[in-house]
């Protein structure tokens, strides 16, 4: 199940890679921008937060129910704080 999952959103990044032929610049984004932004680029940006706040050390694992636990936690963090940034938000929340 947890395989079919990450396939099926390795194909949905690759399938719309044009759409995300962008740079994002998680240091100057606001909450209100992220809470705003399409669901790919949500996506990519909870991916990059949850790799970043994993231990060095750690093994590559990916842990289907706590990124979702994460995801919503940042996402309800930001709609309550939509002027602070998306990155001090992550720290706050994930911080090491």
């Amino acid at each position: 199940m947890i395989r079919t999952l990450a396939l099926a959103a390795v194909a949905t990044i690759a399938i719309s890679s044009s759409a995300l032929a962008e740079k994002i610049d998680l240091s100057t984004m606001k909450c209100s921008d992220f809470v705003k932004s399409d669901e790919q680029t949500v996506m990519v940006i909870l991916s990059w937060i949850d790799g970043f706040y994993k231990d060095e050390d750690s093994s590559a694992i990916i842990d289907t129910d706590l990124f979702i636990e994460n995801s919503k936690k940042l996402g309800e963090y930001c709609g309550q704080n939509p002027d602070i940034g998306v990155g001090t938000a992550a720290e706050e929340l994930f911080g090491k």
